[in-house]
């Protein structure tokens, strides 16, 4: 992996996504720390770093575990652009590429009811992405969702973690994580000045 494109996602991060203040977030709890990390995930240079990036970390990650996944997404509206940037990184070296997918919080109503879009069949192997973790919950969702339509999860890929319980509580279900950046990593320039 490029040291120099991860660096220039964090700097990204950092500069885009990461405010410091008094935050209430999805879980209920109080933080001092908040990333709208979607304003680097759809940022289209943000999104190619994230590609590269995330993709170099599956593949070694795969190679560890002995797993072929092929196809990756997540929960709508975080993992979205994760998903697809890394789809596309996938492709960038030649490769067949993984498949891209959204998981509905609630199926449709209408049309043909389908609780997970894209590009997802029962049996497949993937890899469920999101963008941020507190709690976990949302990963965990996903989860819960894929291995319900037929999925098998290889393992979860994060952009941050927030260092709040939530990798632990998803590798706790038996789904390895990793995590590209911790707090503890967006926090490092801040230490230092």
């Amino acid at each position: 992996m490029s040291s120099a494109s991860r660096q220039s996602l964090l700097d990204l991060l950092r500069r885009k996504s990461v405010m410091y203040g008094d935050f209430t977030l999805a879980s209920g709890r109080k933080s001092d720390f908040y990333c709208d990390a979607r304003l680097t995930t759809l940022d289209p240079q943000g999104a190619v770093w994230l590609g590269e990036v995330g993709w170099e970390l599956i593949r070694e990650k795969s190679l560890a575990l002995g797993v072929a996944p092929v196809a990756i997404g997540g929960l709508t509206m975080g993992a979205d652009p994760v998903a697809l940037a890394i789809g596309i990184g996938s492709v960038r070296d030649g490769g067949s590429g993984l498949q891209c997918f959204s998981i509905r919080k609630q199926a449709k109503v209408h049309g043909r009811g389908k609780l997970i879009e894209g590009n997802f069949q029962p049996g497949d192997t993937v890899v469920v992405v999101d963008d941020t973790i507190t709690t976990g919950g949302s990963t965990l969702e996903a989860i819960e969702k894929i291995r319900a339509e037929g999925g098998q999860v290889a393992f979860a890929l994060v952009l941050v973690d927030r260092s709040e319980g939530g990798l632990e509580a998803i590798e706790a279900t038996g789904v390895p994580v990793i995590a590209i950046f911790s707090r503890a990593d967006i926090d490092a320039d801040r230490a230092a000045s």
